[in-house]
């Protein structure tokens, strides 16, 4: 099975706990973050995540899940953001 369709069927979730952390499921790649802003590629589009003091916590793109944590002011689906080689997928080869 292809990444692209393999990507396709994992399931997508996000859950937000108490504006402090961020559990998301079905991400392909992150784009690029820092202490403002998480832009992130998932599997249903592209996924902004806003707030200060934002760090990922933890990051398993080939289960395709991350943690942020921070506080948390935005989460929005952009879909006006097109996908590129991502931050990881450039730093690891993926």
């Amino acid at each position: 099975m292809a990444a692209e369709e393999r990507n396709r069927e994992m399931p997508h979730t996000v859950i937000l706990e108490g504006r402090e952390k961020l559990s998301i499921s079905g991400v392909v790649d992150v784009q690029s973050f820092d202490e403002e802003q998480v832009l992130l590629e998932t599997v249903r589009g592209m996924l902004v995540v806003r707030g200060r003091g934002l760090h990922v916590e933890r990051l398993q793109l080939e289960a395709g899940e991350l943690i942020v944590e921070g506080e948390v002011g935005l989460v929005e689906y952009d879909d006006s953001v097109q996908p590129r080689g991502g931050l990881f997928s450039r730093l690891f080869g993926g």
